[in-house]
């Protein structure tokens, strides 16, 4: 069980993921998925990844301000699934079914992941052999808070079809990288074409 100024830190962790894991599930059952041009792939890890991420911070802020137990041992246990959910979102990307260039870049996303799950299961092993290492857990509080941003972005994404990392935002604004748009101003919509064919038999018939 943590105390003193991390208890606290553990509590705010805790009450915003719960938080944040109900409002993902709002977002999953509005956002239709046929609506976005991408694999199908693409928004599964993205929900999945979101997901992991919120539970895994509430998870461990949970057990943690369970009196008489080793926060160690629940850090370790989730980094653990998280290991394995990075390595079957790596091999779901590395399909030849999934190709494409939006495929890439969330590869990077699972590298990532893969690397927080490592780091916070070292410092769950660290936190079982030495309960007491501030260190240790300081190191594993960074780390949770971590999963909460890394958990919006991948919501956000989720809900709007956009790329929010520093490469991506960097497209928008240069021009590249919105899709929508570039949707919008070369598909007509069917009202428009309707008018215009009226338009022209109207005119045939003058």
């Amino acid at each position: 069980m943590v105390t003193g100024a991390f208890r606290e830190l553990f509590v705010a962790v805790a009450t915003a993921a719960a938080s944040l894991t109900g409002l993902l599930f709002v977002v999953i059952t509005v956002t239709e998925r046929g609506t976005r041009r991408l694999p199908t792939v693409v928004q599964e890890v993205r929900a999945a990844a979101a997901l992991l991420s919120f539970t895994d911070a509430l998870a461990v802020a949970l057990f943690g301000l369970v009196p008489g137990t080793l926060v160690g041992y629940p850090a370790a246990i989730v980094a653990v699934v998280g290991l394995f959910f990075s390595a079957a979102a790596m091999r779901s990307f590395l399909a030849p079914a999934a190709g494409g260039r939006a495929v890439a870049r969330h590869l990077v996303l699972t590298l990532l992941l893969l690397a927080a799950f490592i780091a916070q299961l070292f410092e769950g092993i660290e936190l079982v052999a030495h309960p007491h290492s501030s260190g240790s857990l300081e190191t594993l509080s960074y780390i949770l808070v971590a999963m909460l941003l890394v958990g919006i972005a991948r919501a956000w994404e989720l809900a709007g079809g956009r790329n929010t990392g520093i490469l991506g935002s960097l497209g928008v604004l240069l021009g590249r990288g919105s899709d929508t748009a570039t949707v919008t101003a070369t598909d007509p919509t069917p009202g428009d074409a309707g008018t215009g064919t009226r338009t022209q038999g109207d005119t045939a018939d003058r």
